[in-house]
């Protein structure tokens, strides 16, 4: 799938139980944590590393947070970093220090993502390249996920010239408190009529639509959408594939959503697009003949909480036999980063 003609010769697998840190203790770290539980991965000994020292409850279990310095990387074998999305993250700080006590790095944050030593890595297309990390691999951005789940299987059997994408993005996508201002704001809206702090948001976000929740950059696309640009580009090793993104902040807590306008290079129909997606791992399709608990359309709703992309709503250009339209859904904390990570981390054995 990727260019990836960098493998490395000294690719060690890991064997048995390995020390793993998470560092971070927010919504992507507590969900790295439940990750590790829930897929069973041979941990060894577990570190959660934050700012500060402190207890955390996660699923009634409590666990030590312990402060992060280059010492507490001691022994650790691999590092997830919940990451932020802010420049010089966590990652930046303590990769010199990891890597030097011999940890594997894997980054949630943006700080890697385009750097050509590091490989970027969604399991499912693009797994061999963890094959030539330097000991940092990075994690994708959560709206690039959740789009090349759907995109993927279909670039690989009849080709992508171009895709427009606008997305519906969670709260969450922001972290923990961007799920409490949205919380506070509905409470104040409905009391007040009205929102008089929009918290970490531009303006509010209850009852709203944002699309201009990130910085602008250049040629007035968003940080954000440059994001879904790049990454999908390196992932899929094809820089003349065309991403035409709109991101857009919703008031929902959890999972995002995506429109996905796909023009291939060869004829494609609804069923053929379908049957490989059916086949793809981590795709779920959901539409009338596949409901999902009843439900007929991939709702974030449904995502929550799910380990694949949803994906329905599938229907021809009708006036050009090589374009589909598609809408997908995916939970931003799992398979937009916390999964995706521990998946990552699995390829390393």
């Amino acid at each position: 799938m990727s260019n990836s003609v960098k493998k490395s010769s000294s690719f060690k697998k890991f064997k048995g139980p390995v020390t793993v840190a998470v560092i971070g203790a927010g919504a992507v770290g507590k969900e790295m944590v439940r990750i590790l539980n829930q897929r069973k991965f041979p941990v060894k000994e577990l570190k959660i590393m934050a700012r500060s020292a402190r207890k955390l409850e996660i699923d009634g279990k409590s666990y030590d947070v312990i402060e992060t310095k280059p010492e507490a990387f001691a022994g650790v074998q691999i590092a997830l970093f919940a990451g932020t999305e802010g420049e010089k993250g966590a990652a930046v700080t303590f990769a010199p220090e990891a890597i030097k006590r011999g940890a594997v790095l894997i980054d949630n944050g943006s700080d890697f993502r385009m750097d050509e030593t590091v490989p970027l890595v969604i399991p499912e297309i693009n797994g061999e390249d963890v094959q030539w990390h330097k000991g940092i691999i990075a994690n994708p951005n959560c709206t690039t996920a959740v789009l090349l789940m759907a995109l993927a299987p279909i670039y690989r059997k009849f080709g992508v010239k171009r895709a427009i994408v606008s997305t519906y993005q969670a709260v969450s996508g922001a972290g923990a408190k961007g799920v409490s201002d949205l919380r506070s704001q509905v409470e104040e809206y409905l009391s007040q009529g009205k929102v008089t702090d929009s918290g970490i948001f531009p303006d509010p976000i209850a009852f709203n639509l944002l699309a201009h929740n990130w910085k602008i950059e250049e040629e007035g696309y968003s940080n954000e959408e440059w994001k879904v640009i790049q990454e999908t580009q390196k992932i899929l090793g094809d820089k003349k594939i065309q991403i035409i993104p709109t991101t857009v902040r919703v008031p929902v807590f959890n999972s995002h959503a995506e429109s996905i306008y796909l023009e291939t290079k060869k004829p494609i129909t609804v069923e053929a697009a379908k049957a490989i997606l059916n086949e793809f791992p981590g795709v779920l399709v959901v539409d009338e003949s596949s409901p999902l608990n009843g439900k007929k359309c991939p709702m974030p709703l449904d995502a929550s909480g799910r380990d694949e992309v949803l994906v329905g709503r599938l229907r021809k250009d009708l006036q050009n036999d090589k374009a589909l339209l598609l809408w997908a859904s995916g939970d931003n904390l799992r398979k937009g980063a916390a999964l995706n990570a521990v998946q990552i981390a699995e390829c390393l054995f």
